[in-house]
This record gives C-alpha cells, sequence and structure tokens, in this order.
C-alpha cells in the first residue's frame, strides 16, 4: 500500500477563536485511491484521477453554529501535480484581465481538465503524470510576468503562447527545463534582450517570439542551433547579420520587420540553403546582393522587400527554379532587369517596384505586360508610373559600386534555358 501525503494548509475563519468555532481547513491529499480517507468521507471520479471532497458535520442535537465547520479535501492523481497546483494559482492570482473567463476552469484537483493545461506521461516515469503542454494560443490573458511559471513547469515539453498581453522579460531559469522543445510567446508584449537562455537549451527545435518588443543584438549561435523553426520577425532587433552564418538545420526562418543593417553576407547560402522562405524584409540592409543568394535552390519565397540595397540583380537568380515569389521592393537597385531571371517556369510575382531599373527586355516586358512583374516607380523610358526624369538624372548622378562585380553575369549552376540569354560559366579563382 503506498504512502498517503498530507498537505494541510490552514486558513482562519472571520470569526474569533473565542467565539467557539473552529479554523476552516483545507488538506491535499495525494493518492490514487483515495485509501486512507476519514469515515463519512464521498468520492467522485474524474478521468485518471479521483478528487474527494470531505465535510466535518457539527452533532445534529446541537445548536447551529455561527460559522459551520468546513473542510475540503482536494486529491491529486501524482505528487508532480499536487507539486504544480500552488504554482499555477500563484500565476492566476497575476492575472490581470481574462475576458474569455479561462481561469475559471483554474479550480481543484483536476489539473488535467484545467483549460490550457495537458497532460501526459514524463520521459523518466511512464507510470506517472505530469503537465506535460501549455496551450494558451489567443486566450487574451493578461499577466505582467511569466517568471515563477513558465520556469517552474519541471515536466513541461511544449509552451505555446501565441496571442496574449503577458509581459516582462523572460527568465534564463527556462533552460533548467529539460524537456522543453517548442516554445512559442509570440504576438504578445514581451521586451528586453533576445531570450539568450535559449542557447543552452539543445532539446528546442521550435522558437517562436516574434510580434513583441524585443531589442537588441541577435546571437549569432541561435542561426547554428539545432532548431528547425526561427521566427524573430516584428521585433525591435538592431543588428548585422553574421558573415560567417555556418550550416544549419533551420527550415523555417523569418528575420523580416526588425533593424538589421549592413550587408546580406555572402555566406548566406550555408544558413538558408534548406529554406522554402528567405524572409528579409522591412529591414535596414545595404550593400550589394551576392550571387550567393542563387544558390538557395529550395526557395520558393525570397523577399528582401523595403531594405537599402542596391547594385544590380545578379543573373544567378536564374537558380532558383522553385521561386515563386521575388520581392525586392522599395530598394536602390538599378541596372538592367536580368532576362533569365524572367524565364523562370515558377515565377508568378515578380516585384521590383520604388527601384531605379532603366532597361526591360523582351522576357520581362512579357510578364511585365502578363501581370506577373511589378517594375512601377523605376526609370524605364516608355513605361507608365514611372519615376520623373529629375528624380532619375539625380540617382544616377551619384554612381553606386558593388565589389566583385564579375559576380553579376556569374550563374553557378547549370543553366535550364535554351534561349542562350545568359551562358553559365565559372566563377573567378580570385
Amino acid at each position: 500500500m503506498s504512502t498517503l501525503v498530507y498537505v494541510i494548509l490552514t486558513s482562519l475563519v472571520a470569526s474569533t477563536l473565542s467565539s467557539g468555532t473552529n479554523g476552516e481547513t483545507l488538506e491535499f491529499l495525494i493518492g490514487s485511491r483515495g485509501r486512507g480517507l476519514k469515515n463519512g468521507c464521498s468520492s467522485e471520479n474524474h478521468r485518471n484521477y479521483r478528487a474527494t471532497r470531505c465535510s466535518k458535520l457539527g452533532d445534529a442535537g446541537a445548536p447551529p453554529a455561527a460559522l459551520p465547520v468546513k473542510t475540503e479535501l482536494l486529491v491529486f492523481a501524482d505528487q508532480r501535480l499536487a507539486s504544480v497546483y500552488p504554482i499555477i494559482q500563484k500565476f492566476k492570482s497575476l492575472i490581470t484581465s481574462d475576458p474569455l473567463g479561462i481561469t475559471k476552469t483554474w479550480v481543484g484537483s483536476d489539473i488535467c481538465n484545467y483549460k490550457g493545461f495537458f497532460c501526459d506521461s514524463p520521459p523518466d516515469n511512464n507510470s506517472a503524470t505530469a503537465v506535460a503542454s501549455i496551450d494558451f494560443n489567443g486566450f487574451q490573458l493578461a499577466a505582467p510576468t511569466l517568471d515563477g511559471f513558465l520556469d517552474q513547469l519541471p515536466d513541461v515539453a511544449l509552451f505555446h503562447a501565441n496571442s496574449n498581453n503577458f509581459a516582462g522579460t523572460i527568465s534564463s531559469n527556462i533552460a533548467r527545463l529539460p524537456y522543453l522543445y517548442e516554445l512559442d510567446i509570440s504576438n504578445n508584449l514581451f521586451s528586453g534582450s533576445f531570450p539568450t537562455a535559449v542557447l543552452g537549451m539543445n532539446g528546442l527545435t521550435f522558437l517562436d517570439i516574434r510580434f513583441n518588443f524585443f531589442a537588441g543584438a541577435v546571437p549569432p549561435q541561435i542561426f547554428t542551433q539545432n532548431l528547425e523553426v526561427l521566427f524573430i520577425n516584428n521585433n525591435n532587433f538592431l543588428t548585422t547579420l553574421p558573415d560567417n552564418l555556418g550550416s544549419t538545420h533551420i527550415l523555417y526562418l523569418t528575420l523580416a520587420n526588425n533593424k538589421f543593417i549592413g550587408p546580406i553576407p555572402t555566406g548566406i547560402f550555408k544558413a538558408f540553403s534548406s529554406l522554402s522562405e528567405v524572409l528579409l524584409s522591412n529591414n535596414q540592409l545595404t550593400g550589394c546582393l551576392p550571387y550567393e543568394v542563387g544558390l538557395l535552390k529550395e526557395a520558393i519565397v525570397f523577399d528582401a522587400s523595403n531594405n537599402k540595397l542596391t547594385g544590380p540583380l545578379p543573373v544567378a537568380l536564374s537558380c532558383l527554379e522553385k521561386v515563386e515569389l521575388l520581392n525586392f521592393t522599395g530598394n536602390q537597385l538599378f541596372g538592367m532587369v536580368p532576362e533569365v531571371v524572367c524565364e523562370l517556369e515558377k515565377l508568378r510575382n515578380f516585384s521590383l517596384s520604388a527601384n531605379y531599373f532603366t532597361t526591360l527586355g523582351p522576357m520581362c516586358r512579357d510578364l511585365f505586360y502578363k501581370g506577373v512583374l511589378d517594375i512601377t516607380n523605376n526609370c524605364i523610358p516608355g513605361l507608365p508610373f514611372q519615376r520623373s526624369v529629375v528624380e532619375c538624372l539625380d540617382f544616377i548622378a551619384h554612381p553606386k559600386s558593388c565589389p566583385r562585380m564579375w559576380s553579376y553575369t556569374f550563374i553557378p549552376c547549370n543553366s535550364p534555358f535554351s534561349s542562350g540569354s545568359m551562358n553559365p560559366g565559372m566563377a573567378p579563382s580570385s
């Protein structure tokens, strides 16, 4: 027979002890079958474990007391659930807004039936029951912090809290959570620096911190960590992309709508070669596009719009055989739009608006008339909705140069095109 563990929390009633009434006592009983209960207790089943409530009745012949004696007994299916109960209740007391009434379900010992809480057996004990997953997505809860809650759930593997109003910073203590592999705190009010505690979490594969107010630098180690998903867009990160991004397992990465500065590094293909979407839009990236963007052979979307990029478009973009969307809107690109890029078979949306291109060949003009290519607000004679002559001449009067000029006519793949508009070449040795 297993030993029953009693944790007794006593709250005094409003009357004084001199009135002859006893205090109100709340007992938490941890066990699987409710053995050892006092006579007269009743019980009811709750899924995989039992909740038992007992009340002591006064002598039937005695006159009623001013305040009746009341003892309530909570039964937990596992010690692990009992240990997180006060943590949950403390966090509940911090909730400042709950428009959907979520926390009304956070009552009693049936933690596995609390809305947003999910239980399972932890990896270290198949016979135990623990809080394994939290899903607060869309609950619209508000609290000044998650500290003392998230970092105190030792068995949690998934924590999803998208679209709430949680604030504060992320405690470094989350690095102690041994099973956490998905962390989604997107669309909240978190601030402070990048939560560097995640850098030590080797089991973490999913990190989503987008749509918050994090600021400062992004540690370069995060790009080489064993992550499959990294969403850090729509924050206030002000940093450069590291020169050597290295190899990565990341399959989904978004960096858009931050304040990344500096050039797109030539090593971009090492980190992004497996990505289907490369989102660099709405930052402050400068410099010229490296031809290495043509090595992103899995890319379906490449979006570097609304930056400060300059120079010509590299013809290496013609190697993106899977690409459906190319977006370079709102930069300072110039020269001729490469015909070989316009020949990409799967290209459905090609936006070059608000640049300074001056020449458009027949293949690209065909895309323009089909509505695939947006070339408005450029400097192309004869096309509608272009920049003024004065504006174009002013840009040309301040010429911009790019390093490795040879690279803009270099195609780092075997050309799949038959038109002969550009022959593939070999990169120079220097």
